[in-house]
């Protein structure tokens, strides 16, 4: 059977549409950091494409060891303002500053990813692989709540997750390295955007708003 993280850990792919808790672990992903407008930037688009270039070479080169279904892309946003999270619109996407990745099964190690990395390359030579990099991030005690509908309609649920974390008596705890976290659970390139499905992360802390 393959390893799915979306069915073995349900509780972090597939929450529900009324906000929890949950801690989450240390978990190994491919990154990669930029700016601008995801609709329009070509910086956001190679990133896309190199993610998913290394996520499935990986998996190619790692079949006779694990099979296991590459997991959803996801990405932390914030913006070039400061700000870092919360319920409001953003109504100038250039100044989104992002990281965007796809997590990696514990088994693949720097020197697999590197491999990858080389073949890629060869592959697709005019494709900037330099920013990306194997990294291991430990969220921590998040709250999350699923979200139905396009991308432009999440601070509607944004709204009623910051309220849920202020009615449960915690606190929003974003810095430069928690941030507000997407899972993207729909190919958007195939669903419509009212059935578009996307887990929306913040990051908490025990305590009432500071």
């Amino acid at each position: 059977m393959k390893l799915d993280f979306k069915k073995s850990e349900r509780e972090l792919y597939q929450p529900k549409t009324a906000p929890s808790v949950v801690d989450v672990p240390e978990m190994q992903f491919i990154m990669v950091d930029g700016k601008g407008d995801p609709n329009t930037s070509a910086e956001y688009q190679s990133a896309i494409e190199v993610l998913y270039g290394l996520s499935y070479g990986i998996k190619m080169s790692s079949k006779h060891v694990l099979e296991y279904v590459v997991p959803p892309l996801e990405g932390f946003w914030s913006v070039a303002d400061d700000f870092r999270g919360g319920g409001k619109p953003i109504i100038d996407k250039s100044k989104f500053v992002w990281t965007m990745f796809i997590r990696q099964p514990d088994l693949v190690t720097p020197e697999m990813f590197e491999n990858a990395k080389s073949v890629l390359a060869t592959k697709k030579p005019n494709l900037d692989i330099s920013k990306a990099r194997l990294e291991t991030v430990t969220e921590g005690l998040c709250a999350q709540i699923l979200h139905i509908g396009s991308y432009d309609d999440e601070p509607r649920t944004t709204a009623v997750l910051d309220q849920f974390i202020a009615n449960s008596g915690y606190h929003a705890d974003f810095t430069n390295r928690r941030r507000h976290h997407e899972i993207y659970l729909s190919d958007p390139r195939k669903t419509a955007p009212e059935r578009l499905k996307t887990v929306i992360r913040h990051p908490i802390a025990k305590g009432g708003n500071l």
